[in-house]
């Protein structure tokens, strides 16, 4: 945890955080603050300009941009964490669970995220849709399983560096179990490659989600989205040539600071370097105190 807050300090991270703070806001209020209905379709105004009227204009059917742009924040920022919340579900757990708690688990649990890997997002993420209904939450659910490898796999790497540190065997010749031994001594030392992961997964995911409203998979029409928009305003470029631009920033600017704010993470962590780097004269001490309190 003080490597987060070390990174917090940092000068990149704090436009980042200052980036995703005003996203996070429009997710919560961009349907109180939307100067229109999103829905509502004005005919006497199709495909306007920019005025004082409608700020960023109208769409093909007339409706307000800055209204849709607002509105749309909330379902595709939430299907982005949707995904992501999944990813680290299934694939954090497994990871730490491959190091510490046997062979047979560590073999299958390799197997499985190897057969994930092999299957490319937007096919799988079309295929469960085309099975299970082309819904939110089903999109997500194809997203989030893929994400899960990525997140296993940084994971496990970060843990199992920690496996022999000496800190975890003195905890364990001191009677600490294995549960006790992760969730006390090794979780922290994984928690900032973790932060970094999800940091760098939600912006994947922002883009796989956007992707897939684009082709209309998830959400469907009229419910606004910032893919949505895109693919919309893309056929009328002729007309309104300005139109992609404003949905196209949003998704850019917040896939940025997610990014940054990833790799001020990762600066102030020392590049992910293992956790079992750390002095062993502050470590072994705290291991041997927790296990003889148990």
């Amino acid at each position: 945890m003080r490597a987060l807050r070390l990174a917090v300090r940092l000068r990149p991270a704090k436009l980042a955080l200052a980036v995703l703070g005003l996203v996070v806001v429009l997710m919560a209020v961009g349907d109180t603050i939307a100067p229109y209905d999103p829905l509502h379709q004005d005919t006497t105004a199709i495909l306007a300009g920019p005025s004082a009227e409608h700020w960023l204009g109208t769409d093909y059917v007339g409706r307000d941009v800055l209204s849709r742009l607002l509105a749309g924040s909330r379902l595709s920022v939430v299907a982005a964490a949707e995904a992501v919340g999944l990813g680290l579900l299934l694939g954090v757990l497994p990871g730490l669970a491959s190091v510490y708690f046997g062979r047979v688990f560590e073999w299958l649990s390799l197997r499985v995220m190897d057969g994930l890997m092999a299957l490319p997002f937007i096919i799988f993420a079309i295929a469960v849709a085309a099975l299970l209904g082309n819904g939110l939450h089903q999109a997500m659910f194809a997203v989030g399983v893929l994400l899960a490898p990525t997140f296993y796999r940084v994971t496990r790497a970060a843990a199992i560096g920690l496996r022999q540190a000496q800190y975890v065997e003195a905890g364990t010749l001191f009677g600490a179990t294995r549960w006790r031994i992760v969730r006390t001594h090794v979780w922290q030392k994984v928690l900032p490659t973790v932060v970094v992961t999800t940091a760098t997964a939600m912006a994947g995911a922002l883009l796989v989600v956007s992707s897939l409203t684009f082709l209309g998979i998830g959400v469907q029409p009229p419910a606004p989205t910032w893919g949505g928009m895109l693919a919309s305003d893309l056929g009328y470029l002729t007309q309104r040539p300005f139109g992609p631009v404003a949905p196209a920033l949003l998704i850019i600017v917040t896939v940025a600071a997610l990014n940054a704010l990833a790799d001020a993470i990762r600066d102030a962590t020392g590049d992910g370097a293992p956790a079992s780097a750390a002095p062993l004269h502050e470590e072994v001490p705290d291991a041997i105190s927790a296990a003889v309190r148990r």
